[in-house]
């Protein structure tokens, strides 16, 4: 090969060869970046639904005094359940109301709501907290028109369930009712890059964190605080 031929192949073939690198190399810096774009997203629409779990089971654990160990008692409880909620009656900024309450409950320490509620009911000016009865259905998510009982269960982008545990542990010797919901990053980011996603799983275990979301323990209370949190 002569000196001219050989020029004119380095010539044509080196630009191609500095595009192809510079391709490459911009590709892998990219990657990582893309990665942690598309895993924010779908971390958000994950933590919602486990916030909206975390919402329920508190919801149901004030009327059962335990937490619900299955997604289908959970919306049985959202479709039909009901949650008492603290209801006032007159306002504390009305001094009649306030004073009129006091001297009853001075006359009548033991006088109930009820007693209370039909005093007021007959134009006495009072003011207190009467606990009722409301459905479920129309007191949580109520401002939230897109809300579905069914996909709060789903781990987003993969179709597949939600983990969820209940347990009850003994702390200084009370029974605690405890539980937790978990997406796995393996679900949760199933089909982006799969070698940075085993890199994040092995990054969360060698720290000692879980290699997903969750939200709960049944290990420990923690006052049901999520993991991103």
């Amino acid at each position: 090969m002569n000196k001219t031929v050989y020029k004119i192949l380095t010539l044509a073939v080196l630009p191609i060869v500095i595009i192809v690198l510079t391709v490459l190399i911009v590709n892998s810096v990219m990657k990582p970046i893309k990665f942690e774009n598309e895993k924010a997203k779908r971390e958000a629409v994950a933590i919602q639904r486990l916030k909206d779990i975390r919402t329920l089971q508190t919801a149901f654990k004030s009327e059962a005094g335990h937490y619900a160990s299955t997604f289908d008692s959970l919306k049985m409880f959202y479709r039909g359940g009901s949650i008492t909620v603290d209801m006032q009656i007159g306002s504390n900024d009305d001094s009649v109301a306030v004073e009129n309450t006091k001297a009853l409950r001075k006359k009548n320490p033991k006088i109930t709501a009820a007693e209370l509620l039909q005093l007021s009911r007959s134009g006495e000016r009072l003011v207190f907290v009467i606990k009722s009865k409301v459905p479920v259905k129309d007191t949580l998510f109520n401002n939230r028109p897109d809300f579905c009982i069914d996909s709060i269960f789903v781990i987003p982008f993969s179709g597949e369930a939600i983990g969820m545990q209940t347990n009850v542990k003994q702390v200084s010797g009370v029974p605690v009712p405890l539980f937790e919901a978990t997406i796995p990053y393996k679900s949760l980011l199933c089909g982006m890059d799969n070698q940075l996603r085993i890199n994040l799983d092995a990054d969360r275990k060698d720290t000692g964190r879980y290699p997903g979301l969750m939200v709960g323990s049944i290990s420990a209370p923690n006052n049901n605080a999520g993991n991103w949190e």
